[in-house]
């Protein structure tokens, strides 16, 4: 005898059936979606220590690869969480399984929460093996858990609905591909993750101040190696802030079904 299921105001049982959806989605193809940016960022930082040799050794008083080590790390959380919540909903849209996704009882924020939660999976988890492939390397010394885990968290949720909302607005992957390469990768590079803010010019040094990414991964470099270029409190609001009006956006699209339902 067939009983119907109770779903409640909160669809916690689609919820849970979506995240894991689509984290098997990534971690089916671990090669590519995990263990490849890994790779990336370590020749970037073979790169860099090679190309640079003895002509940098310190910044703010930190060993050069020291203080880029969090930054990469940081990057690749950003980056991967990207990418995961993008080309979910890009291949679901351009496939046409995206009415598996839009047929079942989920609410906007069900939604919300079971696809930027498993980008920020992949974007944790991502780091996590970075960061264990870098401390043969490295010397990374947690000195505030809060600032550490605050940032990785509010990094990858950023660029998880940043991915959102990429993949709502894009039609093909051309599109998807300018937004990677003309914004989330020059913000990036241009957010202090190979230098200190401090040693560029103006208005360099205040147009970098105006960059969310440098906050990210400021704050993250402050709770993994205690030094840091800006104020921590500062961009504890502003990453909350900014994550609370990019929730509110994608909520907003996903309850209208903006180029997904029409």
């Amino acid at each position: 005898m067939e009983t119907s299921r109770v779903i409640g105001m909160f669809n916690w049982y689609g919820l849970r059936t979506l995240y894991f959806k689509e984290c098997r989605r990534f971690l089916k193809v671990a090669l590519q979606t995990i263990f490849a940016p890994t790779v990336t960022a370590m020749l970037f930082l073979a790169i860099f220590s090679l190309a640079l040799g003895k002509a940098v050794t310190e910044i703010n008083g930190v060993a050069f690869l020291t203080f880029m080590a969090p930054g990469l790390i940081m990057m690749t959380i950003m980056q991967n969480s990207f990418a995961n919540t993008s080309s979910s909903l890009m291949l679901a849209k351009v496939q046409g399984s995206i009415t598996d996704i839009l047929m079942p009882p989920f609410k906007p924020l069900e939604l919300l929460v079971g696809i930027s939660g498993a980008g920020i999976t992949r974007g944790l988890v991502c780091g996590l093996v970075l960061s264990l492939v870098l401390l043969p390397f490295v010397r990374l010394d947690v000195c505030q858990i809060f600032a550490l885990i605050y940032f990785a968290f509010m990094g990858a949720l950023f660029l998880s609905l940043v991915g959102i909302i990429t993949a709502i607005w894009a039609e093909k992957f051309d599109q998807l591909a300018a937004v990677t390469n003309f914004l989330i990768t020059p913000l990036a590079f241009l957010s202090g993750t190979f230098y200190s803010i401090h040693r560029l010019p103006e208005p360099f040094f205040t147009a970098s101040q105006l960059n969310p990414f440098f906050y990210l991964i400021d704050g993250f470099r402050y709770g993994l190696i205690g030094t840091a270029d800006g104020s921590l409190i500062a961009g504890i609001i502003v990453v909350f802030i900014i994550n609370l009006v990019l929730g509110v956006v994608v909520h907003h699209v996903l309850r209208k079904g903006w180029r997904l339902k029409t």
